[in-house]
């Protein structure tokens, strides 16, 4: 008799975007004549780069001939995009990341999900609240999360991220094994500072802990004082592994292509105290369960390098940025606390008084035809916020603008 992993029974039965997706549905069924104007789910609008298509066409010629083609890649990456992403992304920075630090994969969201499959299932998890629910769930899959209780799981350590404390998370006062940090964030746009996040690098260091740092949106950041990554700070190649998108930097949100850096300074302990290189483990899960991300796509990826393509990418990036500014302007116009946009493509605004987020979602779906993403959805803490993204259309991000400031609560 086949068992299930009663871990994945224990998970909500909507995923946050898919209750989403299903209001939504509803009420177009209901309304066809509506025009919706979708700021919920963060996806890009705004096609590829020529670089990367021109990339994309040499590639697929490529392998229709007989000396180019290829089959069965390295599990890794090829080796022309990892030495392009260490020298572009890190020497360029003067970080010491080498080759075999990089792991290319089909996403972020996969890799952060993934990288619990190396840990063991008694780690003590900490993530900041609110918090991309992907680094939740897979934990909860793992069997490391406990039980939910009123709207936490109780053997997670949440460390609160909101106004009252400018959105730095407090450093966890009970033992923590790994944590999570986002940063810029996502769901609410902020940022860490250099001497902030040097904090968490040397608290983690202190107390051995392992820091899993989602760097997706680092492309976006446009102040001085916040670091790209988080081997920016001395000490952090010992303690934290990274992740990066080409997702919302480059719009591979289709091609599906990322990297995770696993510097072989960092390790973990075994039971009876041995220390063991988590780049090691890390390579042995990807070429056991992931067959490589494919040719094309990796070309595609280094053609992100080129001149054209970071002049391309660069021109996209302020597409999405223009509009966060205008939204930011609109939204406190109107009346609304309105925290990100700045560094991040989210504004994260708080609920008028008197609403929770899903009713300020359902007001705002059925009242203005836009669609966001309740705060809530996002964990305890993101209650009473709502998060918009800056990834639509230009024209379609003044419109819901106008209407908002038409429609304020």
């Amino acid at each position: 008799m086949a068992l299930v992993n009663e871990n994945y029974l224990k998970l909500p039965e909507s995923y946050l975007f898919s209750e989403i997706a299903r209001r939504v549905k509803v009420y177009k069924e209901e309304h066809p004549e509506a025009n919706i104007i979708r700021m919920g789910i963060g996806d890009v609008t705004l096609p590829l780069p020529k670089a990367v298509i021109s990339a994309l066409h040499d590639a697929v010629e490529e392998m229709g001939t007989k000396e180019g083609f290829r089959g069965y890649g390295p599990e890794q990456g090829y080796e022309f995009l990892r030495k392009t992403i260490v020298e572009n992304e890190f020497k360029s920075k003067g970080i010491n990341i080498k080759e075999d630090e990089i792991f290319v994969s089909d996403g972020a969201k996969s890799d952060t999900g993934n990288i619990g499959d190396i840990l063991g299932k008694n780690n003590i998890i900490a993530v900041t609240d609110p918090v991309y629910p992907v680094y939740v769930d897979t934990n909860v899959m793992a069997g490391r999360a406990g039980e939910l209780v009123e709207g936490k799981w109780s053997e997670m350590v949440y460390l609160p991220c909101t106004k009252e404390n400018g959105f730095v998370p407090a450093l966890p006062q009970s033992k923590v094994d790994v944590v999570y940090l986002c940063y810029p964030n996502n769901p609410t746009g902020t940022t860490l500072t250099r001497e902030e996040m040097k904090v968490w690098v040397d608290w983690a260091l202190k107390n051995d802990v392992l820091i899993l740092f989602d760097a997706a949106y680092e492309a976006f950041i446009s102040e001085d004082d916040v670091p790209h990554s988080i081997y920016e700070i001395e000490g952090a190649d010992k303690c934290a592994i990274e992740f990066r998108s080409f997702s919302k930097t480059a719009g591979f949100t289709g091609l599906r292509c990322g990297y995770t850096v696993v510097p072989h300074a960092v390790t973990a302990k075994k039971e009876n105290g041995e220390r063991v290189e988590l780049n090691r483990l890390w390579n042995r899960r990807q070429c056991t369960k992931f067959n490589g991300t494919a040719y094309i796509i990796q070309r595609a990826a280094e053609a992100v390098y080129s001149d054209e393509g970071k002049a391309q990418v660069r021109e996209m990036l302020s597409y999405y940025m223009q509009n966060a500014k205008v939204m930011k302007a609109a939204l406190e116009e109107a009346g609304y606390e309105v925290f990100g946009g700045i560094n991040a493509p989210y504004l994260w605004m708080k609920t008028p008084a008197g609403y929770t987020s899903w009713e300020f979602f359902d007001k705002l779906l059925t009242e203005l035809n836009i669609v966001g993403t309740p705060g809530v959805g996002f964990g305890p803490s993101g209650e009473g916020y709502f998060r918009l993204t800056a990834f639509g259309d230009k024209d379609q991000t003044v419109e819901a603008m106008e209407r908002i400031k038409r429609g304020t609560l």
